[in-house]
């Protein structure tokens, strides 16, 4: 990952660290159910979040934040998650609380690196092997010639 060593990212990382108090929430009005609590009731939250201004992680998480989560990030520099799922205002917050703290650790995770492996000796031996018999089972399917007497 783009000069990220894991000892950065993963080992100083507290998994249970919570962003609740760097969200800034913006409601509005959702649709789906609620019949006609729908019109007249902001049940709709926004939560943005500024990762470059966040005090909760270092520089090399942020910029692995900013790299994985880009697609999620405002032109401002804002990680933008919505729920209007629920028909209360509060437990749509606590979804959005929920959805981007699971983002920011799972963003913070590093994957392991493949490393190829070469098959073994043994291996490839049986692999001939099974090859060898495969070949003589189909030899045996062969219509046989027979050549006449003359």
């Amino acid at each position: 990952m783009k000069g990220f060593s894991t000892s950065h990212c993963i080992n100083k990382v507290n998994l249970s660290m919570d962003i609740k108090g760097e969200i800034k929430f913006n409601t509005a009005r959702s649709g789906g159910k609620g019949g006609q609590n729908v019109n007249k009731v902001e049940t709709m939250v926004e939560g943005y979040w500024k990762i470059a201004a966040s005090n909760l992680f270092n520089e090399a998480q942020k910029a692995l934040l900013i790299e994985k989560l880009a697609n999620k990030i405002t032109q401002e520099g804002f990680l933008l998650v919505k729920s209007q799922t629920e028909r209360s205002q509060l437990a749509n917050k606590l979804l959005v609380i929920q959805k981007m703290n699971q983002l920011v650790k799972k963003a913070l995770i590093l994957a392991k690196i493949r490393r190829p492996t070469k098959p073994s000796r043994a291996s490839k031996e049986k692999r001939i092997e099974t090859k060898k018999k495969y070949g003589e089972i189909k030899q045996t399917r062969m219509k046989v010639k027979y050549q006449s007497k003359n």
